[in-house]
């Protein structure tokens, strides 16, 4: 139990760092506050080594503390958002065992969007939002497929040297 912790605790480390670095990043796209979500790595990655809980759990670390140091209370509903319906939809696709870890993350990414999206109708009162909801689409499904790919490569590693299995 204290390895796995000890890992669970690396990736959420991992995700706060990737997302803090992210919002360095000047993305220069038609969508205010579009982002890589290179945060969500480290939780495909503890979806895929681990399971859901401990997912959720990198997860709700990485939202909650991204939001109190880096952020503000519109980013941490935005990120919850996102972020909830992104793990649903993932540990779903993962456990029906016909995605590659690269369709459940770019399902992810795409979810990831289409939750931040209904919040910010939410904020807005506006629904003409979903206008970006094409932009989004594909940049979920691009940004998914990266992150899916580099994710399917860290996990055969990891799963090599030993450091990522279930029974640690």
């Amino acid at each position: 139990m204290g390895r796995k912790t000890a890992y669970l605790g690396l990736f959420a480390a991992a995700a706060m760092l990737l997302g803090y670095v992210e919002s360095l990043i000047p993305v220069f796209v038609t969508v205010p506050g579009m982002k890589l979500g290179l945060a969500n790595l480290a939780v495909v990655l503890a979806l895929y080594l681990y399971g859901g809980r401990e997912a959720a759990a990198v997860s709700a670390v990485r939202i909650v503390l991204n939001a109190f140091l880096f952020g503000s209370l519109f980013s941490l509903a935005f990120s919850a958002a996102g972020g909830l319906i992104s793990l649903a939809v993932m540990i779903l696709l993962k456990r029906t065992g016909r995605f590659s870890i690269v369709g459940v993350s770019i399902a992810g990414g795409v979810f990831h969007n289409v939750g931040q999206l209904f919040v910010a109708s939410f904020v807005v009162s506006n629904f003409r939002i979903f206008y970006y909801l094409t932009v989004l689409l594909v940049a979920g499904v691009v940004t998914g497929a990266l992150i899916g790919v580099l994710a399917g490569e860290m996990e055969k590693r990891l799963k090599k040297i030993g450091k990522g299995s279930r029974k640690t």
